[in-house]
Formats: C-alpha cells, sequence, structure tokens
C-alpha cells in the first residue's frame, strides 16, 4: 500500500512538472516542480547504473524495467531484490 502512494506520489510530480511547462500552474511553483522532477530523474539515471543488477531481475522486458526505474527509482527495483533474496 505505502510502496503504491509513493509511485503515485512520483508520477504527480511528473504530472504536475509537465503542466507547469504547459503553462497551466505559476511560475514559482511550476520552477520547484521541474527542479523537483529533474532531480527524481538524475538520481533514478544513477540508481539505474548502479543497481543494474537489481533492474534485470525484473520477470518482463528489460526495457520496461529501465523505464520503471527511471519512473519510480527504489520503489522499482528494490522488491525485486528483495523478492529475489528471499528466494535465495
Amino acid at each position: 500500500m505505502l510502496m503504491s502512494i509513493l509511485k503515485a506520489s512520483c508520477l504527480a510530480i511528473y504530472a504536475l512538472a509537465l503542466a507547469s511547462l504547459a503553462g497551466l500552474l505559476s511560475s514559482s511553483l511550476g520552477g520547484v516542480l521541474q527542479t523537483l522532477a529533474v532531480v527524481m530523474l538524475v538520481a533514478h539515471v544513477l540508481e539505474l547504473v548502479f543497481m543494474f543488477k537489481q533492474v534485470r531481475l525484473y520477470p518482463g522486458p528489460l526495457a520496461l524495467s529501465v523505464l520503471l526505474t527511471l519512473l519510480f527509482g527504489l520503489f522499482h527495483w528494490l522488491p525485486l531484490a528483495r523478492a529475489h533474496n528471499k528466494k535465495q
């Protein structure tokens, strides 16, 4: 449940940042949201680089796992790593 809320929060930040780019939000709030979205994306790219072994644990296509990691970061790959560790 908590993981779903955190994932929805990530999507909300990205959506609001896109809305601010379209001029639908005030410039001060939009700037903060855009900066936050860029910081999140940079952090998720770094996670992708350093946690690629866990990203590869996804049972579906690797490209989808990469996309989900870029969107959600550890909220995507951490459950995969935990499930893999429980199997061993």
